[in-house]
């Protein structure tokens, strides 16, 4: 039986190169681990986003980059900016949820306009020597926008897109419609990603339960594989079958290591040690003392407390 494809979602002040290069290190069993969208700001490129990708941050890590774009203008600047660091491998968001996006037409917003989606395929078709895929909600309204959009997105060269089962509109609230995403699987062509909710995943099998979903273990069949967001943030030991206390252990100082060299100011590099903290599963006291520190020494003092109750 073929291993199912796992791909770690992008969460936007989380997932920097430097998480992604100590997950890989340190636990592995992740295919592509998907950036932060890469967006037009100030009608340019935002600098900062192109950091995250530069290819030597990047090195030796399975990196998928993911664009914004609200059409097909737009799209071809991302493209040409991640092209020329080297890119050949690029992911367009048409799933971000919030609102500043999806009034600007990107995102989930982009599914309401199905004539920025089609300028979007005619520019990715100008690009033979890029690998694309879609990460995309049912809708951004009803799930009717995406049902518009699936003949278009048919057409566009992709290996696959992964497809998270709420509509824009309810962000992170209720309960993944997975009647809609099945109904959207059976007329897609591409092979078929799951993002949303993933709590675990039997990575032999390739069936997952969802948070609060009543009927897990969830088996769609002709599934490609899922992608992971917060739940791999909460467990990142989850796919490489690994001790959790050895991963956070190696994890955590790999992070540490790389925020004591690179960044100036306790303030900073507390901030982002916090991040890594924030979704982890441990003892809900232990997490509290480390998210109240704000010196390194009684951060390092609450972590080691913290790594005796794991």
């Amino acid at each position: 039986m073929r291993r199912p494809y796992i791909a770690f979602a992008p969460l936007q002040g989380y997932t920097s190169a430097v998480y992604r290069k100590a997950h890989h290190e340190c636990v592995g069993g992740v295919d592509e681990y998907y950036t932060p969208f890469v967006r037009i700001e100030h009608d340019e490129v935002r600098r900062k986003d192109l950091r995250d990708t530069d290819p030597e941050r990047n090195a030796g890590v399975p990196t998928v980059p993911q664009v914004i774009a609200r059409d097909g203008e737009e799209f071809a600047r991302l493209c040409d900016a991640l092209q020329e660091q080297g890119w050949h491998r690029i992911d367009l968001n048409m799933g971000c949820p919030f609102p500043m996006q999806v009034h600007a037409g990107r995102g989930s917003g982009l599914l309401q306009h199905p004539d920025c989606v089609a300028e979007i395929e005619k520019e990715m078709r100008r690009r033979p020597d890029v690998v694309f895929s879609v990460k995309m909600r049912l809708g951004q309204e009803s799930i009717d926008e995406g049902l518009r959009c699936m003949p278009i997105l048919n057409d566009m060269p992709l290996t696959h897109i992964i497809l998270h089962p709420r509509l824009g509109r309810q962000q992170y609230k209720g309960t993944p419609d997975l009647e809609s995403f099945i109904q959207l699987h059976e007329l897609c062509r591409h092979p078929m990603v799951y993002n949303g909710d993933v709590a675990e995943i039997d990575t032999a099998t390739g069936k997952f339960s969802i948070s609060g979903y009543p009927n897990s273990p969830v088996n769609i069949p002709g599934l490609k594989g899922v992608m992971i967001g917060r739940g791999l943030l909460a467990k990142p030991w989850m796919p490489g079958g690994k001790d959790p206390h050895e991963v956070l252990q190696n994890m955590h100082y790999a992070i540490l290591s790389h925020v004591t060299k690179n960044l100036c100011g306790e303030s900073q590099m507390i901030s982002h040690l916090h991040a890594f903290w924030e979704y982890v599963d441990i003892p809900r006291k232990q997490k509290k003392e480390i998210m109240k520190s704000t010196t390194l020494q009684r951060y390092n003092e609450a972590v080691a407390s913290a790594f005796r109750f794991i």
